[in-house]
């Protein structure tokens, strides 16, 4: 396997990532892509031809219920304590010039 990264690569990773890297720190992060690299390669090893593709690791289900309206119309007990209405409505005083 051993996947080589080039000096041009990381320097430009820096520049995307807008990192300012030591010679040292190059090497390191030189070395740990390097290293993903070669784990992917050994991922990319696997038989995974009865594995169905799949969005998330956990099974997903629709955890909504139907939207039913059980308690029914209370429109009049919703107003009977509103200190001022206006039809079916509360009405409050003004706050905007």
């Amino acid at each position: 396997m051993a996947n080589q990264i080039s000096d041009e690569t990381i320097d430009y990773v820096g520049i995307l990532a807008k990192l300012e890297l030591s010679r040292e720190e190059k090497e390191a992060a030189k070395a740990d892509m390097e290293k993903m690299l070669d784990y992917i390669d050994t991922l990319n090893e696997l038989d995974t031809s009865a594995v169905e593709p799949m969005s998330h690791v956990f099974p997903v289900h629709n955890v909504f219920r139907e939207d039913v309206v059980t308690n029914g119309d209370n429109k009049e007990q919703t107003l009977a304590n509103a200190p001022l209405r206006k039809e079916d409505s509360f009405e409050v005083p003004k706050t905007i010039g």
